[in-house]
């Protein structure tokens, strides 16, 4: 008995049938806040679309600056770079993505490691008093 893997579907459509959709068609799919943000940026999403479609198709990773980018259909299986402050963070774009801004993806703050409590985690706790 096999497993079959379920295909991912957004809003019942699966990711080929998005594919054939304009930024602003799809923009409509969204919720609200990504979709107010899509209908006033849909220039800038169609220009990286067309921008990095070259880079793709080479098989090189697009590297962006624009952590305010929405992701859409025609990204999927793309491999984006996307910059934290400090590094490109290599991400490839997959289904669940569909609607998120490329930021939520390159966190700009690392992880705290906090270090050792009590006697010795602070300079000034080093010197146990002689009493």
């Amino acid at each position: 008995m096999e497993l079959k893997k379920k295909e991912f579907t957004y809003k019942g459509k699966t990711v080929d049938e998005l594919k054939t959709l304009d930024v602003r068609e799809f923009a409509k799919m969204v919720r609200s806040r990504q979709r107010r943000t899509m209908f006033r940026t849909f220039q800038e999403i169609e220009k990286f679309i067309n921008r990095s479609k070259v880079k793709i198709e080479k098989g090189k990773m697009v590297k962006t600056h624009q952590r305010s980018l929405i992701v859409v259909p025609q990204m999927v299986g793309w491999k984006i770079g996307i910059y934290n402050g400090q590094k490109f963070v290599p991400v490839e774009v997959i289904g669940e993505m569909l609607g998120h801004k490329f930021g939520e993806f390159a966190p700009t703050r690392a992880r705290i490691k906090h270090g050792k409590l009590g006697v010795g985690a602070t300079k000034g706790s080093k010197h146990k008093s002689k009493k």
